[in-house]
């Protein structure tokens, strides 16, 4: 795990230089800085109201007797989307976006199950139920 995180520290920023280097050849300086702080904003908007909208689907579901299973998977891809949004960069923002927009997080949603289902098979992730 740790090789995970030393490696997306190294190749994350330099991506991200590169896309830095690329937009602002194509668009000057000015240009880039105002779409890095504009995609912030926006997402962090988008993240507002989506994480409000699956709050209040949950608080639906509880009231009504069932586990807001679903719930808690999407609102992790909302907050993880929201974190990579707040990283300045053009691809982060791009995965942010898809993370935190409605059509595209079912992708997600799917790859969290399937690594969780994994974690709980292999015993690195327990629960308990009452």
């Amino acid at each position: 795990m740790r090789k995970w995180i030393a490696g997306f520290v190294v190749i994350v920023p330099l991506v991200e230089f590169w896309g830095y280097v690329w937009v602002g050849e194509r668009l000057g300086v000015g240009k880039t800085i105002f779409l890095t702080l504009a995609t912030s904003v926006i997402g962090l908007l988008m993240m507002q109201f989506e994480g409000r909208k699956l709050m209040a689907d949950a608080k639906s579901q509880m009231i009504g007797n069932q586990i807001p299973g679903k719930m808690m998977i999407e609102g992790l891809c909302v907050f993880g989307g929201g974190i990579l949004l707040l990283i300045p960069g053009f691809v982060t923002d791009a995965i942010g976006f898809t993370m935190v927009f409605p059509l595209t997080r079912p992708l997600y949603r799917l790859l969290l199950m399937k690594w969780i289902g994994k974690k709980i098979k292999d015993g690195t992730i327990t629960f308990f139920r009452r």
